[in-house]
């Protein structure tokens, strides 16, 4: 069951790492491309999601909880997949939701900045888990960088607790200015 794990934790890393070429093709240039990657979105994102889902089943199966608890590497990893899940279903439900709109005006930065976190957080969680089978990168040093090393530290660092709010922050601000005057119908 170990190896089904480390095989199904491959199939939301290449969806998502497509998805998020995708939305930048499809936020920047414009031309067929650009067309093409906004139209084949939506089931590159639905995909990545189930590979998630399945991919983090198999690993609470194979692993108890109580050992991915007791390191903090586990733990991270744990999280980090968690908070990968988490954004791309929000880049999901961003899409299906907003349709052809999702690229419009300003809405296209938003789905780029959520895309390019999301490759972080998803290569957090592939590198962590690289560290788990024994196969470390680079990608580590990087990290290790930020003030966090991936052996013994367990927390959220500040930058990504900021980001997070500024996000919010953004979309509730976002969301405000588009309300519309009570009153008015569709």
């Amino acid at each position: 069951m170990t190896g089904m794990h480390h095989m199904l934790v491959h199939f939301p890393e290449a969806f998502w790492a497509l998805a998020t070429l995708m939305i930048l093709v499809g936020a920047l240039p414009s031309g067929r491309l650009a067309e093409l990657s906004r139209a084949a979105l939506l089931p590159v994102l639905v995909l990545g999601l189930l590979g998630a889902l399945a991919a983090i089943a198999s690993g609470f199966l194979v692993w108890p909880l109580e050992a991915n608890l007791a390191s903090p590497l586990a733990r991270n990893h744990v999280l980090m997949a968690l908070w990968s899940l988490g954004l791309y279903t929000m880049l999901t439900v961003l899409v299906w939701r907003a349709g052809a709109a999702a690229f419009d005006g300003g809405r296209r930065w938003v789905l780029v900045i959520l895309a390019l976190i999301g490759a972080l957080l998803f290569a957090t969680t592939g590198t962590l888990g690289g560290h788990l089978a024994g196969a470390t990168t680079r990608f580590s040093e990087l990290l290790r960088l930020t003030g966090w090393e991936v052996y013994t530290t367990f927390y959220s660092p500040d930058w990504v607790a900021m980001v997070m709010v500024l996000i919010g922050l953004t979309c509730a601000i976002l969301g405000y200015r588009r309300k519309r005057p009570s009153g008015t119908d569709g």
